[in-house]
């Protein structure tokens, strides 16, 4: 199969150092919110990039559940192979996708567990069933069948049975305090727009990159 013919010409508006802010937070809650009032399908979804043990980069999708100045927050079963790559090296880069709008959004930074507080927090707004298959998976590992999760499932919902479903000692989030952001916007030729900050002493320094 070919897909040199398969493309898309980008018409966004430009994006200009004279329209954005000298720190990139305001900027990415900005492009956040409006991908959210557009309805878009997991607008909050972003890939996370980890390295293995042998210095392989690992890729999968996550989702973004809190973001303010302290960084970027995803939580996980903190068994996983995700859980257990960043523990080891906690360093990882983050990209939010919105097509409709012809713009992304890469994020490098340091990660480092959140609270049990606000693991709590947020395990308690979770539906009832996402609570239980937090206790019935047992994330990234070798199952012999769907049968196996689905009596995993069932035998979580018999233990909880009539009462509220607590969050399991081995599932919380990560935070990625970020140390570069870069904003793309898709525009006509190829032409693309990137502005590229990066954190430098408690301040940001903002540059332009080529497409």
């Amino acid at each position: 199969m070919t897909l040199a013919r398969v493309r898309r010409e980008y018409r966004g508006d430009a994006l200009l150092e004279s329209r954005t802010p000298g720190s990139p937070l305001p900027l990415l809650l900005r492009w956040l919110r409006e991908a959210l009032r557009q309805g878009f399908l997991e607008p909050n979804a972003m890939t996370l990039a980890t390295v293995d043990a042998r210095g392989r980069p690992r890729a999968r999708m996550v989702l973004l559940k809190h973001i303010d100045a302290r960084g970027l927050t995803f939580y996980s079963n903190l068994r996983s192979a995700k859980a257990r790559e960043l523990d080891a090296r906690p360093d990882a880069a983050l990209v939010l996708w919105w097509p409709e709008l012809h713009r992304q959004v890469r994020v490098e930074g340091r990660v480092a567990h959140v609270s049990v507080a606000e693991s709590d927090a947020y395990f308690a707004t979770r539906p009832r069933g996402a609570q239980l298959g937090a206790w019935a998976s047992p994330q990234s590992r070798v199952v012999r069948s769907r049968a196996v999760l689905n009596r995993s499932l069932a035998t979580a919902g018999e233990r909880f049975r009539g009462r509220e479903v607590p969050r399991p000692p081995h599932w919380g989030g990560f935070r990625l305090v970020p140390r570069a952001i870069e904003f793309w916007r898709g525009r006509p030729d190829r032409m693309h727009d990137r502005l590229r900050y990066t954190r430098a002493g408690g301040r940001w320094r903002r540059v332009r990159l080529a497409p």
